[in-house]
């Protein structure tokens, strides 16, 4: 799933290109909502909510949707090719006069009244690019579970809104502790740093390309998908295997030496790599 600030990138651009508009075209390309015809309304704003994004529409109409694993919004001027992907991947169409937002591969697409936002993101923890933003909830949130793995954890967005697979990853490196450690075994001070450091690294890619965890030139990140390659701090392999509970496990990466704490047996990340090599990405 796409991290926090790749969502409030999203947002930004959907915003910048619609807000204050009327539509001229509204196009759903789903069952649900195939006779739906937003033309006529004036799009308000477009809001992120952890990993959710949500657009609103006079009328007090809202659009909620999620990229998960393959969605994208692409917005085009006024006669640019459409390049997101074949059309039959297209699952809505938002025109005004001057830009046309194009949402692909959407898994997760409802409208609803803007007053009911409340039944698909009320469930999140505090967003850390939000105004809601809370460290010390988000650490009580945190510490609700103590013999939690810390990575599983960090990926509840009920917990704290935004942190994704990479972030997860770079996260338990800088606070020198495997994603598998207990979050309860956290030594205090850590723990305490942690929602800091987590809003520190979001806020300071949102506006970036290229997201930087380590701030070394031609180094964008400490550990994740560098596996098998050297540590930049220890200079000992990187290692990598799944994490979660079977159903959504998330490839982990982490430094056996810079990283204390439980880890699993040598032979996962070798299961791991065969697994990938037979289900094409």
């Amino acid at each position: 799933m796409p991290e926090g600030d790749t969502v409030w990138q999203a947002a930004r651009r959907l915003h910048e290109a619609l807000a204050g508009e009327v539509l001229i075209r509204s196009d759903f390309r789903v069952p649900k909502y195939a006779t739906v015809d937003l033309t006529g309304r004036r799009v308000l704003s477009t809001v992120p909510r952890g990993k959710h994004l949500l657009t609103r529409f006079e009328g007090g109409l809202t659009l909620h949707t999620h990229l998960r694993m393959e969605g994208a919004w692409k917005v085009y001027g006024a006669g640019e090719r459409w390049r997101g992907g074949p059309g039959h991947q297209i699952r809505v169409i938002l025109g005004t006069d001057h830009r046309t937002a194009v949402g692909y591969r959407l898994q997760v697409l409802e409208l609803l009244r803007t007053t009911e936002e409340e039944r698909v993101v009320g469930h999140l923890g505090p967003d850390l690019l939000g105004p809601d933003w809370d460290p010390e909830r988000a650490l009580a949130n945190l510490r609700t579970d103590p013999a939690r793995p810390l990575g599983e954890a960090l990926l509840d967005q009920r917990n704290l809104a935004g942190i994704g697979n990479i972030y997860k990853s770079e996260l338990c490196f800088l606070l020198g502790a495997t994603p598998w450690l207990p979050v309860g075994a956290l030594p205090a001070d850590r723990a305490e740093k942690l929602p800091g450091l987590a809003h520190r690294l979001l806020a300071a890619n949102r506006d970036r390309p290229v997201r930087q965890t380590t701030g070394l030139r031609h180094q964008d990140l400490f550990v994740y998908g560098r596996a098998p390659r050297p540590c930049l701090r220890c200079r000992t392999p990187v290692r990598v295997a799944d994490q979660g509970d079977g159903t959504q496990d998330r490839p982990t990466y982490w430094c056996p030496t810079c990283q204390t704490g439980p880890a699993p047996a040598p032979d996962a990340p070798q299961r791991w790599r065969e697994r990938h090599r037979r289900t094409p990405m």
